[in-house]
């Protein structure tokens, strides 16, 4: 079976109905990140302040006050500008909720020539190019995960919610970082990363269409499956290469976002609670 083949619908209605997946109608992919056992003994994170999904465009007005109710204060979209124009999709307004754009790519890493090597590498589908790939959201995405982990730091107790368009790559890192510096790990990090498959589910025909009109994806189905391929083995690999080059998540926020030990102290005690792990 294909990453991107069909899935049955029934089976798609009942993991998207239970936790931590969460329904905001117009909104696809949304998770909460809380539950998740820390190897700190007796420690778990915080639900219903840490929210992951994909691009928020076409919110419903029901959805809108989903997302108060959720206590959600403000929304961090890590879209670029040349997405957001490129399909249509703007920031939404929503009444007591401040949505911040927060690209990790610049306007100039969306340059055709840019694009046109990144889809390369997503249309292998290949562990390594997924890597390659992760390491420039990492490289670039400093100042952009910096905001929303200051949001952490400073407002313990609003909700967020972060995104970019499937909710797949630059939200997953964002997610990989939250769920390390708790102490979440790694199998159940990459069994996060995963659940994208069903989460974005409701929205495989669109997706397809957006791809097909991509000269790359257009005359190869396969190219464009492997893009949005969210395999758990990725992930692993993934934060096995985060902690061999990066150092981890600690030495990441100190040396690409600029964190103090301190701050770094006061984030992961905001994101971890006593509690008990979901089952």
């Amino acid at each position: 079976m294909h990453d991107l083949d069909p899935l049955d619908p029934a089976y798609v209605q009942d993991v998207l109905s239970k936790p931590p997946f969460i329904t905001i109608p117009g909104v696809i992919n949304v998770r909460d990140l809380g539950h998740y056992p820390s190897t700190e003994k007796g420690l778990v994170t915080r639900a219903g302040f840490l929210f992951r999904s994909a691009e928020l465009s076409g919110i419903t007005d029901e959805g809108k006050a989903k997302l108060k109710e959720l206590g959600v204060t403000k929304v961090f979209d890590l879209r670029s500008d040349t997405e957001i124009r490129k399909y249509n999709t703007p920031l939404p307004q929503i009444d007591g909720v401040e949505v911040i754009h927060i690209p990790v790519f610049q306007t100039a890493d969306y340059s055709p020539e840019m694009m046109a090597k990144r889809y390369q590498l997503y249309a292998s589908g290949k562990t390594e190019a997924f890597l390659e790939l992760y390491s420039q959201i990492l490289d670039n995405g400093g100042h952009a995960f910096g905001t929303i982990l200051r949001h952490v730091r400073d407002k313990p107790d609003e909700g967020c919610l972060f995104h970019c368009t499937a909710g797949k790559d630059r939200t997953g890192i964002m997610a990989a970082i939250f769920l390390k510096l708790a102490g979440v790990e790694d199998e159940l990090i990459s069994r996060d990363y995963a659940l994208t498959r069903v989460g974005r589910e409701p929205a495989r025909e669109m997706i397809m269409a957006r791809l097909s009109k991509e000269p790359l994806f257009a005359s190869n189905n396969e190219a464009a499956l492997n893009m949005f391929t969210c395999r758990h083995e990725t992930m692993q690999a993934f934060l096995q290469h985060f902690d061999e080059k990066y150092g981890g998540a600690v030495a990441y926020l100190k040396n690409y976002v600029g964190f103090s030990d301190e701050e770094i102290s006061t984030i992961r005690r905001n994101i971890l609670i006593p509690g008990l792990p979901r089952l």
